[in-house]
């Protein structure tokens, strides 16, 4: 990663700057004896990969989560990409607009943010730039409420209200929603509440390593944590956080368990190192058995959320395009179809806009 943001207590800020450069100390001396997380990835991305998963744990495991968020979000790694956007934050309901220069007025995508229903900072503020920059769309990040102070239905209720919000205003079939992760839970759960309102579908929605089972599911979950930066243990503790005492139950917070037919289209992303990769394929697979619309691409090399390395891998460079290409197609400013990719796309349903 080539630049370094700080921000909260500058003790904090301090911290995570010394685990990052003893991380990065350790990564080049393994480096150095043939230890690589995987033979493609660069010492950058071992590096990363190492600092998140500690950030997360530190973070995870602390008493007071405020501050474990404080710890989380003190020390950020970015690319060079720069995102020339515009920030206008809102509080009916509270959120932010992001604005892209020269921006499609027509079009919006309504963006929930990851960080497993519990983090929200710096982070998902430069996801929200990156996804405004690449679509060339206004994007709406709304700030739901966060487990583990706020459990479900906290964030159900915001997810709709935000939907509310944006379709007050544009028509639902020039709306996106995209979520990654968490967020990813969030915008397949949105489609089966808009259903159960009675309300429009979106013209597409975007899961991007989705979090389709708050339980434990897939062989990934586990056995890729050597890889990743989110770990099994966290994602069942998000499940925890969001139905304390399971009072709803894992059926019925989980996308996987709900029937998709007749819903928005669905375009998926994953990752071959991905925690969350087994359950994004089981649910895409179920839900092309039920009649759903939906395409679902696996990049084998990339872990969680492998979006943030933007132009730095060849991978989520791919990705990110694949987005853009995908919006263009399902809200008519590309008429083209939206093709497979051999090796990449891994499940597709009839019915996808742009299919022969």
């Amino acid at each position: 990663m080539a630049k370094i943001k700080f921000s909260g207590p500058l003790s904090t800020c301090l911290t995570s700057f010394g685990t990052l450069s003893l991380i990065a100390l350790k990564t080049y001396v393994r480096r150095a004896f043939g230890k690589k997380l995987d033979p493609s990835w660069s010492a950058d991305i071992d590096i990363g990969i190492y600092f998140w998963r500690h950030q997360f744990t530190k973070a995870m495991t602390h008493p007071d989560i405020k501050k474990g968020r404080q710890i989380f979000d003190s020390l950020q790694t970015d690319t060079d990409d720069i995102y020339e956007t515009d920030i206008l934050s809102t509080n009916a309901p509270p959120g932010t607009w992001y604005l892209p220069h020269a921006a499609d007025e027509e079009h919006v995508v309504l963006y929930f943010h990851g960080g497993g229903y519990t983090f929200n900072g710096p982070i998902s503020e430069r996801f929200a730039s990156m996804f405004t920059h690449h679509t060339n769309m206004r994007l709406f990040m709304p700030h739901y409420r966060l487990t583990p102070e706020h459990p479900h239905p906290a964030q159900a209720e915001d997810a709709l209200t935000a939907w509310r919000y944006v379709n007050s205003t544009v028509p639902a079939k020039n709306i996106v929603v995209m979520g990654d992760s968490a967020g990813g839970h969030m915008a397949l759960m949105l489609l089966q509440n808009l259903r159960r309102e009675g309300l429009p579908q979106p013209a597409l929605c975007i899961g991007l390593c989705p979090w389709t089972d708050i339980g434990d599911r897939g062989k990934s979950l586990h056995e890729n944590n050597y890889y990743d930066l989110v770990q099994g243990w966290m994602a069942l503790q998000f499940g925890v956080w969001l139905d304390p005492g399971r009072k709803y139950g894992r059926e019925a917070l989980s996308p996987v368990s709900h029937d998709y037919s007749g819903l928005a289209p669905l375009y998926l992303q994953t990752g071959g190192r991905d925690i969350l990769r087994d359950m994004t394929e089981d649910f895409a697979n179920i839900q092309l058995r039920n009649g759903a619309t939906l395409v679902l691409d696996k990049w084998q090399d990339m872990p969680h959320n492998f979006h943030a390395y933007d132009s730095l891998m060849a991978s989520s460079t791919q990705a990110l395009r694949r987005i853009r290409a995908a919006i263009d197609t399902h809200t008519g400013k590309d008429q083209g179809p939206f093709p497979s990719i051999q090796g990449v796309t891994v499940c597709r349903g009839d019915g996808f806009a742009g299919d022969p």
